[in-house]
C-alpha cells in the first residue's frame, strides 16, 4: 500500500516537537512516504499513532523505537515569572507562537496553542520554563485530539509564514540577522536586571 505524504501527515499530532528526528510533522510523512523512515518514531502519537501510519502504510504495527523518546502525556510549557528576563529567545522557538511578550517584559503562555513540544526549553538562559502535565494518565492520542491537532497545524502554517515574511522585511530592509555575540550581550544585561532586580528584593525582605 503506498500512502501519500499528505495522508501520513493527516495522522500525525501536528506537535511539531522534531522527536522523530525530522524538523516537522510534514517532512516525517514525507520520510515514511519515500521509505526513509519508520512508522515508530513519533512519541506524542504513540501507540496509537503508530497504529494509524500502518493501517495507512500496510505495514505491521511496532512498538516505539525509545531512541526517539517515550510515549507520556500531554504536556504544556508554563513560565516562573519570578525568573523571566524577557530575552525572547523562547518566542522564536516556539513552532505554533504559543508564547508572547515583548523584550525585557515577562513573557506568558497560551495554554490552548501550546503542543507540549518542549522546543522552548533549551533556548531559555535562567532555566524558568517548566513543562506540566495537562493529561492527567491519558497519554499519546488518548492525552491529544484531532481538534488539537487541526489547531497545532493551522498555528504552525501561520508561524511558519510569519517567519518567512519577517525574513522578506529585513532582506528588503537590508537588516543583517542579529548576530550569536550580540543575543549573548543581550541576555547578559537581562540577567543582570534580573540579579539585581533579585537583590533588591532580598534587600527588603530582610
Amino acid at each position: 500500500m503506498q500512502a501519500s505524504a499528505e495522508q501520513l501527515l493527516a495522522v500525525l499530532p501536528q506537535t511539531q516537537c522534531t522527536r522523530c528526528g525530522y524538523p516537522d510533522c510534514a517532512a516525517y510523512a514525507n520520510a515514511i512516504a519515500s521509505g526513509k523512515a519508520e512508522i515508530n518514531q513519533c512519541p506524542p502519537g504513540g501507540a496509537e499513532g503508530i497504529q494509524r501510519l500502518a493501517e495507512l502504510t500496510g505495514k505491521p504495527v511496532i512498538a516505539l523505537k525509545l531512541e526517539f523518546g517515550q510515549e507520556g502525556p500531554r504536556k504544556v510549557a508554563f513560565i516562573d515569572e519570578n525568573w523571566c528576563i524577557g530575552c525572547t529567545l523562547c518566542l522564536a522557538a516556539c513552532p505554533t507562537d504559543a508564547i508572547f511578550g515583548s523584550n525585557k517584559l515577562m513573557h506568558s503562555v497560551i495554554e490552548s496553542y501550546c503542543t507540549g513540544c518542549e522546543l522552548c526549553l533549551p533556548v531559555c538562559p535562567v532555566d524558568c520554563i517548566i513543562m506540566e502535565n495537562a493529561s492527567g494518565h491519558a497519554t499519546g492520542w488518548e492525552a491529544w485530539s484531532a481538534e488539537l491537532a487541526r489547531t497545532a497545524s493551522e498555528r504552525y502554517a501561520l508561524h511558519t509564514k510569519r517567519l518567512l515574511r519577517d525574513q522578506q522585511e529585513n532582506n528588503s530592509m537590508h537588516l543583517e540577522p542579529v548576530k550569536r555575540d550580540d543575543k549573548r550581550e543581550v541576555i547578559k544585561a537581562a540577567l543582570k536586571r534580573s540579579r539585581a532586580k533579585s537583590k533588591a528584593l532580598s534587600s527588603k525582605a530582610d
